[in-house]
């Protein structure tokens, strides 16, 4: 275990959104979570359920106009506490990796935490244009995973791949949440055997 307790708890206003967060990085797994956003609600638990992230979100939006706003300012608000939690990520592995298959659909995430904002979704397979479900779209998963990894400083590449191309959205977001909440677990986890900051720079933003 970590020599601190790694947490982040905080408010963010917007004339669009009110967020609460507070995570917790070395948990089990336990969330509370209530958006409007009711599909990405249920990829959130998946996601803190195989991180081991034991996250409390409470989030109002303006979804009356549509989802755009509240969806991109919960991954920056989750950015935001992931950054405050690690501080400065003395310690940790910084990398991460991780594959979940669903039937014919394979979700891969790659995940450095390097203090550089970066996403690069691949799709392999699955139509990104009319694949729809309650409101949500590939598109917003990007989205919500740019905002994210921005906010935390991290390169994240997602890769999914549907060589049959029959995956719905929901089976295809869930090999997304999971492989990132597995590949986050491994990038966050304190490594013993590295005394320092995991840079040859010796820092990372």
């Amino acid at each position: 275990m970590p020599p601190s307790p790694r947490r982040a708890s905080f408010e963010r206003k917007s004339s669009e959104t009110v967020i609460k967060v507070s995570l917790n990085l070395d948990g089990r797994g336990k969330t509370k979570i209530k958006t409007p956003i009711g599909l990405l609600s249920h990829m959130l638990d998946l996601f803190c359920f195989h991180g081991f992230f034991d996250l409390s979100l409470e989030v109002k939006g303006d979804t009356h106009i549509d989802i755009h706003h509240t969806n991109e300012d919960i991954g920056i608000v989750l950015g935001k506490a992931f950054k405050e939690a690690l501080k400065d990520k003395k310690g940790i592995r910084r990398f991460g990796w991780a594959f979940t298959p669903m039937e014919n659909t394979l979700g891969q995430t790659v995940i450095d935490i390097s203090g550089r904002g970066h996403c690069t979704m691949n799709f392999d397979g699955p139509s990104q244009g009319s694949n729809k479900e309650e409101g949500y779209t590939f598109q917003d998963l990007e989205h919500f995973l740019d905002s994210f990894a921005k906010s935390l400083g991290a390169n994240l590449i997602v890769t999914i791949k549907d060589p049959k191309s029959t995956a719905d959205l929901h089976t295809v977001l869930e090999t997304v949440f999971k492989s990132l909440g597995m590949a986050l677990d491994q990038a966050t986890a304190i490594d013993p055997r590295r005394k320092g900051i995991p840079s040859t720079k010796g820092i990372i933003d």
